[in-house]
């Protein structure tokens, strides 16, 4: 049987979506928290992956 690791970015996608269903007893507000959520775990699962540099991102906001 082949079996294949699940990436950091879907671990981080399911992460974020699952601390998401804390919030998402307020309708229309929670599926945005949701969603920015699941956003925001992926993108740190992106980061662990190597597919997104995140300190980059962050250095750049500090050059004038």
């Amino acid at each position: 049987m082949n079996h294949t690791p699940v990436s950091n970015t879907a671990i981080g996608l399911l992460a974020g979506l699952l601390l998401a269903l804390a919030g998402i007893l307020g309708g229309f507000s929670g599926l945005l928290f949701g969603i920015l959520l699941g956003a925001l775990g992926m993108a740190v699962g992106a980061h662990r992956d190597g597919l997104l540099d995140l300190g980059a991102l962050l250095r750049s906001r500090g050059r004038g």
